[in-house]
């Protein structure tokens, strides 16, 4: 009988989830494994990718409840070809090899999870936002870099699969528990110092035959942020005639194309975070083959913000100069107005899982698994706007001659502005008047319901196959969304009354200054209060995926010369049926209602669009790894992945995006037969381990990837349920422009004899084909017995496609593509645990498109240090971005600036117990 070995990838994965715990085994005679700290942790990590089959990557908690990171993204992100985008100074979504969030599945214990957003910026989309999961209930964390039958499809860069606790998986008795105070250096309103609460306590009874595990986090934090930025750059919008060429380098830009940004703004925000996480499992072995697993996970996000901002418009650049690339660096404009804004973001997430799982050993050769769930994340429940706008204003024109310009030619753009011809200034309550306001945000509903059927066979004979693995899977995700909009663009002029609004103003600075201080909150009551409210236009769309996949692979051990290899080949059949639809009152046409303002004008009844589409895939993976000796191995894998696209790009309604009087038009598409986007695989590696803890890894890898989805564009008119859209902007008529939203002039709307519009209309489209290619490399190093440790590793990524700066017709590039490097040190020594963690990324494209958005390259140092008191209680320290590093992004030159943030230094102070 071929004799059975143990499995060291299990023995790894169980070591980093016990942790100091002893792994209980009914024979007394096996070794005692214990894993302990920052070097059991890494060595379990180290373990996990030597034996696995494939490319895989590996994080496991130091300890019960003691990630090594307050974040589980800032986590990711020391792993060799991850890295991180952050939203306010906090580990966001992750990228790997170049390839963004919306290209990486993310799965907790194996199941497909759910995500949803109430901000429109961040749009309807798959990516997973770790920052809804508490570190401190994270047991491991696996990224699997190469693709496998039995793992679900979704993931092009990587499956990253979260690993929580069980309670069969401890002792008897385990109980952990932990207490920080949150410093954030940013804090101006609101607490310096927030609480983080974690616990867990895990039992087992009747000799393990039923176990239950609660695990429960609060965290809280405020923060502030500073930016100061415009809203994007292009060669259309705003306008400008006759701008000065002269100093454009044809050579690179023959055709003198020219960029401009409508805004230049001046800003701070303050923020508070609330997110609960709980866990509830039970577990049931009624015999001896058979063990249930019953769980529940949730998760409670609670965000809101206030922001101010003090914003120079340039509807249109009146004078400037180009610089040598087409940047107009010094816009000016005459006789126009200040803009003072106020922000309000309140709004929620609620994610819910529950799920079962049977594992049963029906013969000593033959297993099988069944694991079922059903997840859902529902954003902003209730369907109020998320977002809260509202400006004031200088008024307009003749009345109100500020004279306003900018300077764009350093790093960080300075505004100027002239109001001496205005009685008072520009900042004299008697000049200053109501504008506008906006009301926005999506409610998002996103479940899915997964069953999943995998079995194994083992071989228990002589002969190189070792193992076949079989399965079925059934999903069906499902999106519901409502796009909730409202607004009043003709607040001015005297329509409201903004004498019982508090507002002021405190110092500004980089030439502005003064920023506004109001609340949006309180001028929307005001709008509603003087009947100038219009009541929300809701927008309705979803879609129904369902993939019925099955799979079949087989294991190989044999040698070669007398080198051990271990093989897989494996193929994955996928088969999905998609159905969209939207409804939305259609427009029929335009109010014009101030000098730049088209007012949508909606017909009475709704009308629903329904597309259907369906694809299936075949998805075959081989991975081959030789043992040249005991320590040094060798990798091949290849595979086909497949990613489907953003859930935002598959509704079949258009949206008009941006309707300016006499232009531009821009609209939106969707489209519901979107492929997803294919890529063959190649990965290459050599690994040598060469003492406990310690290896060294170099690693390339090769993606061509087809069905590449990039935004295709065309000019085309539109029609409505009485014709083609027209402007009503172009040719005047009576008093115009006049009235409001809710009150049209009949003058001022669109007739059918008026200009038809030509609208700029962007569809994603299947359009290209990509290769990407790269190197990693990575060193782990432990220093004998003397306590320290270092971690480095640095990823090459590069593309055959990159975006071009100087060309117009940018269609396609990929986005997230850069490189990145970690270096960490450590000493751990009896009870003292020292860690210092640097990660830096090159610079990357965030947005591609007509006009792309570049995010500049950045470095961030984080720190860590404990003290154990005892076996059950220790203290720790934590630094994140301890030297105070900014994040910038820009147009295609680097003057075009967009956002530059400044967050703070954060520290966590507290204690940890365990028992």
């Amino acid at each position: 009988m071929k004799s059975t070995k143990l499995n060291t990838v299990s023995l790894a994965v169980a070591c980093a989830l016990l942790s100091n715990d002893v792994i209980a085994q009914e024979d007394k005679s096996v070794e005692i494994i214990e894993v302990k700290g920052i070097r059991g942790s890494l060595t379990s990590a180290m373990d996990i990718k030597r034996e696995s089959s494939g490319v895989v990557e590996a994080i496991s908690a130091e300890d019960i409840g003691k990630f090594p990171d307050t974040n589980l993204a800032e986590s990711l992100q020391r792993i060799t070809g991850v890295s991180i985008d952050r939203t306010n100074n906090e580990g966001n979504q992750v990228t790997v090899r170049g390839f963004g969030p919306s290209f990486n599945l993310v799965t907790l214990n194996n199941r497909q999870m759910p995500n949803s957003s109430s901000l429109l910026s961040n749009g309807i989309s798959r990516s997973f936002n770790f920052r809804e999961i508490a570190a401190e209930s994270v047991s491991g964390v696996e990224v699997h870099k190469t693709g496998k039958a039995h793992v679900s499809s979704g993931g092009l860069g990587a499956t990253i699969n979260i690993n929580t606790a069980r309670p069969f998986e401890l002792d008897e008795f385990v109980a952990a528990w932990s207490a920080k105070a949150v410093m954030d250096t940013s804090v101006t309103v609101g607490d310096e110092v927030t609480p983080e609460l974690a616990g867990m306590v895990s039992k087992t009874f009747a000799d393990k035959t039923f176990g239950v595990l609660a695990s429960f986090s609060y965290a809280e934090r405020d923060s502030h942020v500073d930016r100061i930025g415009t809203q994007g750059w292009g060669r259309g919008y705003p306008g400008q005639d006759d701008p000065d060429t002269s100093a454009i380098d044809t050579s690179k830009n023959p055709t003198l194309a020219t960029w401009r940004t409508p805004t230049v703004d001046f800003e701070e925000s303050n923020y508070n975070r609330d997110r609960i996480n709980g866990q509830l499992v039970f577990q049931f072995a009624p015999t001896d083959t058979l063990t249930a697993t019953f769980d529940y996970v949730v998760s409670r996000l609670d965000e809101q913000g206030k922001m101010n901002r003090m914003s120079f418009w340039f509807d249109k650049v009146e004078a400037g100069a180009a610089d040598e690339n087409g940047t107009i660096i010094n816009p000016s404009r005459m006789d126009d107005e200040l803009n003072f804004w106020a922000w309000e973001y309140n709004f929620e997430t609620e994610n819910d899982s529950y799920g079962a799982n049977f594992d049963w050993q029906a013969t000593d050769a033959l297993s099988f698994e069944l694991d079922v769930h059903d997840s859902t994340s529902h954003s902003n429940p209730g369907g109020l706007p998320a977002e809260r706008i509202a400006n004031l204003k200088n008024p307009f024109g003749d009345l109100a001659p500020v004279h306003i310009s900018a300077d764009f030619s350093g790093d960080i753009p300075i505004a100027y502005y002239d109001d001496t011809g205005l009685p008072g200034g520009a900042y004299a309550p008697e000049n200053i008047e109501a504008d506008l306001y906006q009301e926005r945000g999506y409610e998002i509903k996103n479940n899915i319901q997964q069953i999943q059927l995998s079995g194994k066979w083992l071989n228990m004979e002589a002969g190189a196959l070792d193992a076949i693995n079989f399965g079925f899977a059934h999903t069906k995700y499902e999106v519901d969304s409502n796009n909730i909009y409202s607004d009043n663009f003709a607040l001015g002029n005297g329509a409201m009354d903004i004498s019982e609004l508090d507002y002021g103003f405190s110092p500004g600075g980089i030439g502005f200054e003064f920023l506004p201080v109001f609340s949006a909150n309180e001028f929307l009551e005001l709008v509603k209060a003087q009947s100038l409210y219009n009541e929300p236009d809701v927008k309705k769309d979803g879609i129904t995926e369902e993939t019925t996949a099955a799979y079949l692979s087989f294991d190989f051990v044999t040698d070669f010369n007398n080198m051990p290899i271990n093989a897989s080949f494996g193929v994955r059949y996928e088969e999905t049926d998609v159905e969209s639809y939207s409804v939305q009152r259609p427009v029929t046409g335009f109010n014009w209602i101030t000098p730049i303002q088209l007012s949508k004008v909606l017909a009475d009844e709704e009308v629903t669009e329904t597309l259907e589409g369906a694809y299936e895939h075949f998805l075959p993976n081989l991975d081959i790894s030789l043992n040249i000796t005991d320590d040094l191995i060798t990798r091949f894998s290849y595979s086909k992945t497949i990613a489907r696209s953003s859930i935002g790009a598959m509704f079949p309604a258009t949206s008009l995006d941006l309707h300016r009087a006499g232009g531009p038009f821009r609209a939106s598409r969707g489209n519901p037969n979107l492929l997803p986007f294919e890529s063959e695989n190649i990965d290459l590696s050599l690994e040598y381990y060469y003492q406990e803890g310690s290896y060294v890894s170099l690693g390339h890898f090769r993606k061509q990837v087809d069905n590449f989805i990039a935004t295709g564009q065309i000019e085309s008119e539109l029609e409505g349920p009485n014709g083609p859209l027209t402007d009503p902007s172009i040719n005047p008529r009576g008093d115009c422009p006049t009235g409001t939203a809710t009150d049209p002039i009949a003058d001022c709307v669109s007739q059918p004899d008026d200009p038809i519009i030509q609208w700029e209309i962007s569809t994603p489209q299947n359009l290209d084909a990509t290769r990407v290619y790269g190197w990693e490399f990575n060193v782990q190093h432990l220093f004998g017995d003397t306590g320290f440790g270092t971690i480095v590793n640095y990823t090459m990524v590069n593309s055959a496609d990159e975006y071009d700066v100087y060309s117009l017709e940018n269609d396609f590039a990929l986005t997230g593509l850069s490189d990145s490097a970690n270096w960490v040190v450590f000493y751990e020594q009896d009870n003292y645990q020292v860690r210092a963690a640097y990660n830096w990324r090159d610079e990357f494209l965030l947005s591609g498109g007509l006009e792309p958005t570049f995010t500049e390259a950045y470095s961030q140092l984080d720190i860590s240090a404990s003290y154990d008191i005892n076996e059950h209680f220790s203290v720790f320290l934590d630094g994140i971005n301890i030297t105070d590093e900014s994040t910038r992004r820009h147009g295609r030159f680097s003057n075009q600036l967009i956002d530059y943030e400044t967050y703070g230094p954060r520290y966590n102070v507290g204690f940890r117990g365990k028992f």
